[in-house]
């Protein structure tokens, strides 16, 4: 159904009706502030890369050919001009150290925020989140809260699908070690004893 709108209004731009796009823009402005702000942890600078992506869309809306959904070329344009913005600042990317983490052990994370209702889970992985590199924390954004499947995210990301999985299963591992930081350690400890 969005597809098929955002079709009519792409139809409409490339047909000499640019006050169509402020559609696009309305539908497509919160997603691509998250976005951006995921990576450059700054709200100026999310602003002003949010500014610059609806700009390129505008500019390469006739380069669309609808092989995939416009959202997918949406995030992309929006992830390549975050790119673009920190190696323009080459902005230092935060580190944590990750202690090495079993797949046994993330999969425990995972049970355990099964555990915690919605609004919660989805607040302790987003302050998590912000802990990890740009990069990882725009894949897990992509992945957790916009339910981007791996298909989807490849083509973000300009990365095969078996990359993207690699990538995935590192990053959440790496979540997970901050989860597990970040959890009260009884309630872990608890239900880790629980599953034994």
């Amino acid at each position: 159904m969005a597809n098929i709108e955002d079709q009519h209004y792409i139809n409409l731009i490339l047909n000499g009706n640019p006050n169509a796009f402020a559609a696009l823009v309305d539908r497509y402005k919160n997603m691509v502030y998250t976005l951006a702000l995921k990576m450059v942890s700054n709200k100026e600078a999310a602003e002003e890369i949010a500014q610059d992506t609806f700009i390129k869309i505008y500019n390469s809306l006739n380069k669309f050919k609808g092989e995939s959904k416009f959202s997918t070329w949406v995030y992309k344009i929006t992830y390549n001009t975050c790119l673009d913005s920190l190696k323009k600042s080459k902005k230092e990317e935060k580190t944590s150290y990750i202690e090495d983490f079993s797949e046994h052990q993330t999969k425990e994370m995972d049970n355990i925020l099964d555990t915690i209702d919605d609004k919660e889970r989805n607040q302790v992985i987003q302050d998590c989140i912000e802990k990890l590199p740009n990069d990882e924390a725009f894949l897990l954004t992509l992945y957790y809260f916009d339910n981007q499947s791996v298909d989807e995210i490849s083509k973000v990301m300009d990365n095969s699908v078996s990359n993207i999985k690699v990538k995935l299963f590192r990053t959440r591992k790496k979540l997970a070690s901050i989860l597990k930081q970040r959890l009260e350690p009884e309630i872990v400890e608890y239900y880790e004893s629980e599953r034994r």
